[in-house]
């Protein structure tokens, strides 16, 4: 009887010690093999990660986010194809948890993108979000979609969302599509809808610059010359980076209407607002020029390069501006300096 007890622990114990030793030691090992393939992400050996990650679900079937990462390195190297059909496979898998759900139609809809199925990504997306109402990426990854098809209806909302989402402000985004979505009413010749969109552009945002350089232009087509001509200025003043697109039509507007009298005052206007507007400075040298005020454009050129000694521009302007009054050796050093400045930009 002793002896058979015995055996009997012997047994226990054995089996006991089998399920120990092997059972972890197979799931050490497939976590193990799973590390190695994100550090070889990490490095960005993606030929060493795809062999570890294919190891990984050959001992474990169930392993959905090796599959995972199987397909996007698969799309990375250009296999879309193949991508897709491992991330699919996914998706009728039983008993997901949501955040696992959301990452397979996450890289389904980076899948389509890069296929250019956008009607399919977008879809994707759309499943991400019902899974995660405040996913931060859906919605980006939305947006460009709707940019990229030209939904700017659809694109205002969901910029609303995300900066709602970020806790922020930026009128400006929201502005920029109700342009567009005025430049669209425009194409199909819809003038007053238009119009009522840059207006609401503008309510958005008031120093916005381009729904006033698309007002301009509606007004300027409908002969409506002095509205152009306010809304081109608010265009000048609020973006004066880009403001001079708008200064020669501000003057064949001002000459058309007989006031080219006061197209001095718009370029002081603007320098008073942005003093270092060389754009502006040399249309206003120009005026002075005509004018035959050479002693005031020349020194207007020269306060300029006081305050910014390095500017070709400016030096350019001063050559312009001295033909008829400095002397010929005079006008030599001032080339002599141009070219010394332009060698030393080219040498850095």
């Amino acid at each position: 009887m002793n002896w058979i007890i015995l055996a009997a622990v012997v047994l226990i114990l054995a089996g006991g010690f089998t399920f120990y030793y092997y059972r972890p030691k197979k799931q050490k090992r497939t976590e193990s093999i799973y590390t190695h393939a994100l550090n070889a992400m990490v490095r960005g050996d993606t030929r060493t990660a795809l062999n570890h990650l294919r190891d990984v679900v050959k001992q474990d079937t169930n392993h959905i986010n090796a599959y995972l990462q199987m397909g996007d390195i698969l799309r990375e190297e250009g296999h879309t194809q193949a991508a897709v059909k491992i991330h699919q496979s996914l998706t009728v898998r039983p008993n997901l948890s949501n955040d696992i759900r959301r990452d397979i139609h996450q890289s389904l809809a980076l899948d389509f993108e890069q296929m250019d199925y956008l009607n399919k990504a977008r879809r994707e997306a759309e499943l991400v979000l019902k899974l995660d109402r405040k996913n931060l990426w859906a919605n980006h990854f939305l947006l460009k979609i709707f940019e990229n098809q030209r939904e700017w209806d659809k694109a205002t909302q969901i910029t609303k969302s995300i900066q709602k989402l970020k806790q922020s402000q930026d009128p400006n985004q929201i502005a920029r599509f109700l342009v567009y979505q005025g430049m669209d009413k425009l194409e199909k010749g819809h003038k007053k809808e238009a119009e009522a969109q840059f207006l609401k552009a503008i309510k958005t945002a008031p120093e916005f610059g381009l729904p006033y350089l698309r007002l301009g232009d509606l007004f300027a087509e409908n002969r409506e010359l002095v509205k152009a001509i306010e809304n081109w200025e608010s265009y000048a003043l609020f973006t004066p980076e880009e403001g001079r697109v708008v200064y020669t039509k501000i003057e064949s507007a001002l000459f058309d209407l007989g006031r080219f009298s006061e197209v001095e005052k718009f370029y002081e206007r603007i320098l008073e607002k942005d003093p270092s507007n060389l754009n502006a400075l040399a249309k206003l040298a120009n005026v002075l020029e005509e004018k035959g005020e050479h002693n005031s454009a020349l020194n207007l050129v020269e306060d300029a390069l006081s305050k910014n000694k390095g500017s070709v521009h400016g030096r350019l302007m001063k050559l312009k501006l001295s033909l008829h009054i400095s002397k010929p050796h005079e006008l030599s050093n001032q080339i002599d300096e141009i070219i010394q400045l332009l060698t030393s930009s080219n040498e850095k």
